[in-house]
């Protein structure tokens, strides 16, 4: 652990991930108050805004292609310089379409960011480190969001939406623009192909990372969209929930990567799911506001525990399949991401409920999958061993 704290690569992971963090912290935390208090956009409006953020994901395969031109390194810092961006110019595009724009713009930095950054973990840092890494950079990132809370926490009350947006967007520009000027990279890593790969033998990958980007989506779009509607969740509450939630994550974090160590992905997984059942079927039936918070904690807690799917691939995956990999595992997560929105948003209209019914569904199912880890982990030592005699 202490050689890889002491990697190059960690410090700009680090520094990036908290830059990235912010400033989607800045975004989510805004976002559904200025959507509804400043522009007047209704369930369906922000149904189709979150399917469009998804966009960016369901490209992320492009990453791939970009790298042949930009080293992933600075793709990577330049992505969270776009992201920067599109935060800093969502307050000046207030309508339906403006925020379509600058949410597009925002989501194509937040993306390729994070494709870059699985990436980057996978290759850099070996299968009995990567869990321990993955952990302490969203311990990282959720101490930076509870930073941004406070400062969101004092600006609210004196600068208006557009200043918030504006001024915090383009720090995290600047963050963006430094990275790009690092170098963290080493010259003993196995060479990533420049191409996509898609391989039979990863299909339970694929399968996961698909369910858990159409389970997320429920919780993104909607969850906190819940307490604005119904629960009247003001910015300063939301803020206050976010920094609570943060707080907790920041112990939580690196405990999570140490199970994952400890216990293996099959373990780890499975209590995320059978967890969510339950917590989606209350969404759908609470009615206290102190105990629909509770709820969207808890929510997040099990959410970290998705990076068990990819230090699993780690385990299954080829070394030189992890960059075009991610990317594709990036898209497949994002191809359900697209739709639910814009489903979930119209069946929002008929009956609330039912987007989180949905989730519970979806948790069902990927329980029954996890099962099977263990079996495909095994398979994928004896191919390794095979190859190497």
């Amino acid at each position: 652990m202490q050689k890889a704290r002491q990697d190059r690569m960690f410090l700009f992971l680090a520094v990036m991930s908290i830059a990235s963090t912010m400033g989607f912290q800045v975004w989510r935390t805004l976002f559904n108050n200025f959507a509804v208090e400043v522009v007047g956009l209704e369930g369906n409006h922000i149904g189709i805004i979150q399917s469009i953020r998804e966009i960016p994901g369901f490209l992320a395969l492009l990453v791939v292609f970009v790298t042949l031109v930009i080293k992933e390194h600075r793709l990577s810092a330049l992505s969270v310089a776009i992201l920067g961006l599109g935060i800093s110019l969502t307050g000046v595009f207030p309508s339906f379409t403006g925020l379509i724009f600058t949410t597009l713009l925002m989501s194509f930095g937040f993306h390729y960011f994070e494709t870059t950054n699985q990436s980057l973990t996978l290759q850099y840092f070996d299968r009995h480190t990567s869990p321990w890494v993955m952990g302490k950079l969203r311990s990282y990132s959720s101490a930076s969001a509870i930073i941004i809370g406070f400062i969101l926490l004092g600006a609210s009350s004196i600068l208006s939406y557009e200043l918030m947006f504006g001024i915090l967007g383009g720090l995290i520009v600047l963050a963006g623009i430094w990275g790009m000027f690092l170098n963290p990279t080493r010259l003993d890593l196995v060479p990533q192909q420049k191409k996509m790969i898609f391989r039979k033998r990863y299909s339970l990958y694929y399968f996961l990372t698909f369910m858990a980007g159409a389970r997320r989506q429920i919780f993104m779009a909607f969850a906190v969209f819940l307490l604005v509607e119904k629960f009247h969740f003001s910015v300063k509450e939301i803020t206050i929930l976010f920094m609570l939630n943060n707080a907790i994550n920041y112990f939580l974090s690196p405990l999570i990567g140490k199970a994952i160590i400890r216990f293996g992905e099959q373990k780890v997984l499975s209590t995320e799911y059978l967890s969510l059942i339950f917590i989606f079927i209350a969404y759908a039936t609470v009615e206290s506001k102190s105990l629909m918070a509770a709820l969207y904690i808890l929510d997040h807690i099990f959410f970290n525990f998705s990076m068990a799917i990819r230090t699993y691939f780690q385990k299954v995956g080829d070394a030189d399949h992890m960059a075009p990999t991610m990317a594709m595992g990036f898209t497949i997560n994002h191809i359900a991401a697209v739709a639910i929105p814009v489903l979930g948003g119209l069946a929002w209209i008929i009956d609330y409920r039912i987007p989180f019914i949905a989730g519970a569904v979806m948790s069902l199912v990927s329980l029954i999958a996890v099962q099977y880890i263990s079996k495909s982990i095994l398979k994928a030592e004896i191919r390794h061993n095979a190859l190497s005699i």
